[in-house]
């Protein structure tokens, strides 16, 4: 006989990787195994990705995760997946066509499409997010305007956590807090939304079940077991959406904690009890099954910080020491970066204000500024735009979100995270849990099996503790003050600009 089960297993499928992290019941990790997945472009701003991966890539994870860990020790494993991504299958679960990632940006003209025969207000208050280009939907609705054959020969719409419970388990089942993301889900009734479905010619049954997190979705079959070396049994539960479950990882689960992923894009969520939407944030359903958490997405993060190392800069790959040269410099320089202020909308912006057509730009240059000046600019303008946003969520809830808690590759910085503190006025802890997706879905899991009686539970008592702490200081947030209040103004006036420029761009 083997050893008896004492740890759960969190698999955190995201755009570029699988992880697969064995958890103890307190929390501890166990193992790591990875696995990475590919990514492909056949087209300007259109991203498409092989299912076959995912489940490839989980297999590999999971072998990777058995060099350390016995999988005889695993009591169930939960699934945190990449949001907004899709996949149509055929009747015999043969994909119609590569999957839609949450990156691809082919649909821009069936946002308006799809907001003018459901009405955007009504999509706004059925879904928790106003019509924008990351929910699947819209891409569903390209699918049937541009490939009206393979949109038919379609039996299912599987997001990434539907398709790998259907490999693991032979349903096609997911999570609400996975669903949500879709732009399909009506947040209220935890159901699929006919009202939108019918819009885009779909039933309920081309679509996973949807299943509150912590539930269990199936078992692993013999086939799943002799693919990825889990026992055959094993309880496969309901995790749910990355940004969601990391939420839930770092145990941000009252109004005043605020989770913050530092990653390629920045991403925090506020937790709340009561359903309400505005611009100002996307509403997402909340890995714990209680509650919704009020999201505010900025999709140049690290990504950002990357571009200017390796097109600014001009730093090779290789030279990894980089970014602590920038940041060693950037230091030195006093707030405000010598009057360089930075619009970090270089990916479009999402929330607050859903223009497809804005775009970042640096504002003040002058012959004086070096590297560090604009390096410091990037920083700055990322924090006071989680700054601009934050205080909105407070402003229009009621609430004081009072820290944040960071994660993500961008929290490893002491200055990032100190500017950040400074610009908001809020505390930043820095997480000892560096995988709180997959910590996320193990608490589901653990949840699932009854170890705990909710994922609430779980993640009080699963959750990391703090490494590093930023605290505001009362001078340089005073000055930030000021300086947020330049900020402010900076997208309404160049909000037109950006229209023009794009008009402009469009005629070749």
């Amino acid at each position: 006989m083997g050893p008896d089960p004492d740890v759960v297993i969190g698999i955190d499928s995201s755009t570029t990787a699988t992880k697969a992290a064995a958890w103890m019941r307190d929390g501890t990790l166990a193992g790591l195994g990875r696995s990475s997945i590919p990514l492909s472009s056949p087209a300007k701003d259109s991203y498409e990705q092989d299912p076959e991966d995912w489940w490839r890539s989980l297999c590999e994870a999971l072998h990777d995760l058995w060099k350390v860990v016995s999988a005889q020790r695993v009591a169930a494993v939960g699934i945190s997946n990449q949001r907004e991504t899709f996949v149509p299958l055929g009747r015999q679960g043969t994909p119609v066509r590569p999957a839609i990632v949450w990156l691809d940006q082919r649909c821009e003209k069936e946002v308006p499409w799809l907001a003018g025969k459901v009405g955007a207000e009504r999509i706004h208050q059925i879904t928790g997010k106003p019509p924008d280009m990351a929910p699947v939907a819209y891409r569903i609705a390209w699918m049937l305007r541009w490939e009206p054959d393979l949109f038919r020969a379609a039996s299912m719409f599987a997001d990434v956590h539907g398709y790998l419970v259907w490999r693991l388990t032979g349903a096609f089942r997911t999570s609400w807090a996975s669903a949500d993301p879709l732009g399909l889900f009506d947040m209220r009734s935890k159901a699929w939304s006919r009202e939108i479905l019918e819009a885009l010619d779909l039933t309920p049954d081309k679509l996973p079940e949807p299943v509150a997190p912590g539930s269990v979705l199936g078992q692993v079959s013999q086939a799943a077991g002799a693919a990825t070396g889990l026992i055959p049994g094993t309880p496969v539960v309901a995790g749910g959406g990355d940004g969601q479950a990391a939420g839930l990882g770092v145990n941000a689960l009252v109004p005043w904690r605020a989770y913050l992923n530092l990653g390629t894009a920045v991403v925090s969520g506020t937790y709340s009890r009561e359903y309400r939407t505005d611009k100002a944030w996307r509403t997402m359903g909340s890995c714990s099954g209680e509650g919704y958490i009020y999201e505010t997405s900025l999709r140049a993060g690290t990504f950002l910080v990357d571009w200017i190392v390796r097109h600014i800069c001009q730093a090779p790959p290789e030279d990894t020491g980089v970014y602590r040269r920038l940041e060693q410099l950037a230091a030195d320089v006093a707030i405000g970066s010598q009057g360089l202020l930075a619009l970090p909308y270089w990916g479009a912006v999402m929330t607050p204000y859903w223009d497809p057509l804005a775009r970042g730009c640096l504002v003040g240059l002058t012959g004086s500024h070096r590297i560090a000046h604009i390096y410091r600019a990037v920083l700055e303008g990322i924090a006071l735009e989680q700054a601009l946003v934050t205080g909105m969520i407070e402003e229009r809830t009621g609430t004081e979100v009072k820290e944040y808690v960071a994660i993500g590759g961008g929290a490893a910085s002491d200055l990032w995270c100190q500017i950040i503190a400074d610009a908001s006025g809020k505390t930043v802890r820095r997480s000892t849990t560096v995988e709180a997706s997959s910590l996320g879905a193990a608490m589901c899991a653990a949840a699932g099996i009854c170890w705990y009686p909710t994922p609430e539970a779980a993640a009080e008592a699963m959750s990391g503790g703090v490494t590093w702490v930023a605290e505001p200081s009362p001078e340089a947030s005073a000055r930030y003050r000021e300086l947020l209040g330049i900020y402010r103004d900076l997208y309404p006036q160049l909000r037109e600009v950006f229209s023009r420029l794009a008009a402009f761009s469009a005629r070749g």
